[in-house]
């Protein structure tokens, strides 16, 4: 399981945003159109899902299932390569048969199946991220808030 520390913004019913740093395995991330970068460049807001009940100001842990991030980062990766080698063999099957320049023919089929993953992919990912399984989630709080501390000790007296 992949993991994050961070800083939480604020918070709603089920979700938390999450101030982090940028790390490389944000490239991969099929959610990261939910992160937004904050005024620091590695700086950057996360809206993850709230299952460990943190509240603002309290440091946490983000965590990232490991399948769901190698199905996403298989997806960004390595399928438009698949998909460029499988038009690239195609187009020079088919070049011998219809008589054309193996060569181009190669690099165009394989430019145009390179395409199409890349469609695939975009409409594969908005499908992705609107599962929780591909949605960070606070799974542990590191240090409360001091104010959450003087706010649960009044709550007790």
């Amino acid at each position: 399981m992949a993991t994050e520390k961070g800083v939480v913004l604020r918070t709603d019913s089920e979700s938390a945003w999450v101030k982090t740093t940028r790390s490389s395995a944000c490239q991969g991330c099929t959610a990261r159109k939910s992160c937004h970068s904050l005024s620091n460049s590695q700086d950057m807001e996360v809206k993850a899902i709230n299952i460990a009940g943190a509240r603002e100001g309290d440091r946490i842990v983000l965590s990232f299932e490991t399948k769901s991030l190698l199905k996403a980062t298989f997806l960004i990766y390595v399928f438009p390569i698949i998909f460029l080698i499988l038009g690239a063999a195609i187009g020079q099957v088919l070049a011998s048969r219809i008589e054309v320049n193996p060569s181009a023919f190669s690099a165009l089929l394989g430019f145009i199946f390179f395409s199409t993953a890349l469609l695939i992919i975009k409409v594969r990912a908005k499908k992705m991220a609107a599962k929780h399984a591909y949605q960070p989630k606070v799974t542990k709080i590191l240090k409360r808030s001091v104010d959450h501390w003087i706010n649960d000790l009044h709550a007790k007296e």
